[in-house]
């Protein structure tokens, strides 16, 4: 009763779990299908806010172009005027750099750029000026890249930055006249400039080199993660940025043809007014879904008493028939399809246990066919054996000579019985708790070798082992499993000769690897036929002997299966033939000693 109580208990809980899940799932695919439309919405509306922003960041670039191709022309205009001065002139026909750094800043000051530079004829700049009267060393360094490079129109100096024009000085015309040198002016582009620029354009501007923001209208805290996001997308012109908790679009123009260094201007403009847009339509879409996803579980709920149940009753059924229940009631009610499924499988639990109860009859049949046949022509064998002697030493002219001959032949017969019976007792034990104890493996294939010298089928045959140093073949097994599986697999090489007046010379290894030891046995006879190769260690399989049971190497391969090993046949063929059993030693590493050394469990032993 208690039992019926909780499976009932077990499946209201899986029912109830079941209605659960079915009502996770339907709110779950309404939470899904508005969750995706308002993605969608979402991802059109960025899109078109995206597109509109970017049409006019890319308009605003070229006015932004445009004011400063205004600007540098009015400097390249300077430029020439004081190209044309003779004082210049005859001031770059000397070679003296201090006379000419001198000079040089009354030049700058009657010019009033930002930057002023001359330059030999050869290109060399011979002194430079920023926004002092003295020679700006790093600005001459960083001007020398102009005077060869003609289109170049920015210069990078530092943290500063120079839209420049170079113009030749030429004693005489400019067609026919000799090169004096040049002449290098340029206005800074700084935040003051950049700003001014920006307000005609209602954009954001930043001028970067190499991850360094020159100029830049946005605040100086977030001009350093503006240039880190730009570093990790390269490549792309138009980016979406956040910068001090906004969202910013920023398209990017590389000027880098035109300038001395690396150097890109970056507009930007925020997604403020689109952002308060989208997020008023995605609540309205949240609200919604939320109306639809509480209206979707209560319809749920309702159709999950008159739909799943029957359904969690009849798979309730099939978990019990498959633990081995096959009395489970199924479900009469419920939908059509619900009624017919259960019919079905009725009929399907009761054609199964049928099926199953007619296997198992014929592999019980099958098996104790097996089993009488090879047990019973084996002991026909050996019963026809001591009847047919006994009745010989019934008879009065025997000498002893012929006596002792017949209680041989006789005593062999029994042997093979007594053998056949242990071997039969030994399989039924199979898969019991083994008794382990330390044992030499040495000691123990000495054992089943002198046993099975004693066996009449060892007649004939040259047995010779080798093992190496015995001390180190310690293991901690079931010795009289370990010795009978020895026993079986030397006995099994014993009788793989052809004849019985054939020699056969078998070989037994022992070896030791680490945690294992292995044990192969090789014996020069007709070898193992072909077609029982692959159920060789199935019990009853031999073809070929005379004698035995069909036991013995299916013995030892589970003997060796219990002892955390293996038995294998490695080759075959007339011969040569070779067994091997695997084994593991069961010494430290497994709780059995785990207070003493090999060594010390060697020496007890």
């Amino acid at each position: 009763m208690r039992a019926g109580l909780g499976t009932a208990r077990m499946q209201t809980s899986k029912g109830v779990r079941t209605r659960a899940l079915l009502i996770t799932a339907m709110a779950a695919v309404i939470a899904t299908a508005t969750l995706a439309s308002l993605l969608l919405i979402r991802h059109r509306l960025l899109e078109e806010v995206t597109q509109g922003l970017s049409a006019n960041l890319v308009r605003s670039v070229d006015t932004f172009q445009d004011l400063q191709a205004q600007r540098l022309r009015a400097l390249d205009r300077e430029n020439a005027l004081l190209a044309d001065e003779p004082l210049l002139k005859a001031l770059m026909t000397t070679s003296d750099r201090r006379t000419i750094e001198n000079q040089g800043v009354e030049l700058r000051n009657v010019s009033g750029n930002d930057l002023f530079a001359l330059a030999d004829a050869e290109g060399r700049v011979v002194a430079a000026f920023t926004n002092s009267s003295q020679p700006d060393a790093q600005a001459a360094a960083d001007v020398q890249a102009l005077p060869g490079s003609p289109n170049t129109l920015y210069l990078v100096s530092g943290e500063r930055l120079y839209a420049c024009s170079v113009r030749p000085l030429y004693f005489g015309s400019e067609a026919s006249g000799a090169l004096l040198g040049y002449v290098i002016s340029g206005f800074a582009i700084d935040r003051e400039m950049v700003e001014e620029i920006s307000r005609a354009t209602m954009v954001d501007a930043t001028f970067i080199s190499n991850g360094r923001v020159l100029a830049s209208t946005l605040p100086t805290a977030t001009q350093s993660s503006l240039s880190k996001q730009l570093s990790t997308t390269v490549g792309s012109a138009t980016t979406t940025l956040e910068l001090g908790g906004e969202k910013y679009l920023a398209v990017r123009t590389d000027l880098t043809a035109r300038a001395s260094a690396s150097l890109q201007l970056v507009v930007l403009r925020s997604f403020s007014a689109a952002d308060r847009s989208i997020r008023q339509i995605d609540r309205l879409v949240l609200i919604a879904g939320l109306l639809a996803t509480v209206l979707g579980t209560l319809l749920m709920l309702a159709l999950s008493y008159s739909v799943t149940r029957p359904l969690e009753e009849l798979a309730a059924g099939v978990r019990a028939f498959g633990s081995g229940d096959s009395a489970h009631l199924l479900p009469y009610r419920g939908t059509r399809e619900v009624r017919d499924l259960s019919g079905s499988f009725s009929k399907m639990r009761q054609e199964i246990q049928q099926t199953n109860r007619a296997l198992l009859e014929a592999e019980r049949l099958a098996t104790i066919g097996r089993m009488a046949s090879s047990v019973s022509h084996d002991l026909r064998h050996y019963l026809a054996a001591v009847y047919a002697n006994a009745e010989f030493l019934a008879s009065a002219r025997l000498t002893e000579a012929e006596r002792s001959e017949i209680l041989a032949d006789i005593r062999s017969a029994v042997y093979g019985t007594t053998e056949l019976l242990e071997s039969l007792l030994t399989f039924s034990r199979t898969g019991t708790a083994i008794r382990r104890a330390p044992e030499m493996m040495a000691t123990l294939l000495e054992r089943a070798m002198a046993l099975v010298q004693k066996h009449p089928d060892a007649g004939n045959v040259a047995l010779t082992a080798s093992y190496g140093d015995a001390s180190r073949t310690l293991a901690v097994v079931d010795a009289k499993q370990i010795e009978r599986a020895l026993y079986n697999l030397l006995l099994n090489a014993c009788q793989s000769r052809g004849a019985p007046a054939d020699e056969v010379h078998v070989t037994a290894k022992l070896e030791v690897q680490g945690d294992q030891i292995h044990f192969e046995v090789t014996d020069d006879g007709a070898g193992v036929p072909e077609d029982i190769r692959t159920s060789l260690f199935q019990p009853f399989v031999s073809q070929g002997k005379q004698k035995g049971s069909g036991l013995g190497l299916t013995l030892a391969h589970c003997i060796a299966a219990e002892h955390g090993g293996y038995l294998v046949l490695v080759s075959s063929r007339p011969g040569e033939t070779v067994f091997r059993m695997s084994i593991a030693r069961g010494l430290l590493g497994e709780g059995i000693f785990p207070e003493k050394s090999e060594a010390e469990v060697a020496n007890e032993a």
